[in-house]
């Protein structure tokens, strides 16, 4: 299956869309194990963020534990690898749906962050922007005695928080009009922005081969490209652990670790080892 791989990459010009399943070895939980099956509950809507302030309450006290997670992560041997197909000039694009930046980190540089940035917040009244960390800054300052325990990290940067210690939870307001601070991510239920989008769909244009990493295709705001790509006769791989959705649309299916078959691929393509994530 290496070798059917290899030749299909080997012309160049492949876009690569990742999932969640490309930064669990980073420590990054995904969505779905490799049954398919949910690992949690409906994650925020962005109906339910912005009609209640409650539920925003809810939200910035689990995403302040559950960021120092994600901000933490490193990229590792998976993200790495892409990133040298991209410098070898085999891969022409990175389309993302998660929000962690790792692509960005490992040194990829044509990325399109489909689903948003978790390190950056915007305000939904003014549309001021702003880097995370400072944001993160004030709610360790209004909320110095915050449970910090979390029953469980999620991939968007959220964490499962007892109820009993959220009551008390301040979140602060824009700073500029003060209105709403949100991440800047695309909640469950919210549209993706349409420069995001056309952006995709114009390094689909241009590629030869899609590359699924690590992704169920589940959610169709990744699932399109794969169907698009079908309709247009361009060859379409997978390397994921699991059943994925775009299984029936697919030229070639490897079911395996990406840490495990990225590196070996690389070196077939590039005669260089994949470097390890500590000398980034």
């Amino acid at each position: 299956m290496l070798d059917e791989l290899e030749k299909l990459l080997a012309g160049g010009r492949v876009m690569v869309l990742s999932g969640a399943g490309i930064s669990t070895d980073s420590g990054i939980p995904d969505y779905r194990g490799p049954t398919g099956a949910r690992r949690r509950g409906q994650p925020m809507s962005f109906r339910e963020f912005t009609g209640s302030e409650e539920a925003r309450q809810r939200y910035w006290a689990g995403s302040h534990v559950g960021w120092r997670h994600v901000a933490a992560a490193r990229p590792n041997a998976a993200h790495q690898a892409v990133s040298q197909l991209e410098a070898a000039g085999l891969v022409h694009g990175v389309v993302t749906q998660n929000v962690d930046g790792l692509h960005s980190t490992a040194g990829a540089r044509n990325v399109v962050d489909l689903h948003g940035r978790l390190d950056a917040v915007v305000c939904l009244d003014c549309g001021d922007r702003r880097s995370r960390l400072g944001l993160a800054w004030r709610l360790a300052a209004l909320n110095p005695d915050f449970e910090r325990n979390a029953v469980r990290i999620a991939p968007d940067g959220d964490a499962e928080i007892d109820p009993s210690a959220v009551s008390d939870f301040r979140v602060p307001a824009c700073r500029v009009c003060g209105g709403v601070l949100k991440p800047d991510v695309v909640f469950f239920g919210e549209s993706v922005p349409v420069v995001r989008v056309e952006a995709a769909w114009a390094m689909l244009e241009q590629a030869r081969v899609l590359l699924v990493l690590g992704s169920s295709l589940t959610v169709m705001s990744g699932y399109r490209f794969v169907r698009r790509a079908s309709r247009d006769r361009r060859p379409v791989a997978v390397i994921n652990q699991g059943p994925t959705r775009g299984d029936g649309d697919v030229t070639l299916k490897l079911e395996a670790s990406l840490s495990d078959a990225l590196p070996p691929l690389v070196a077939r393509l590039t005669g260089t080892d994949v470097r390890e994530p500590a000398q980034l």
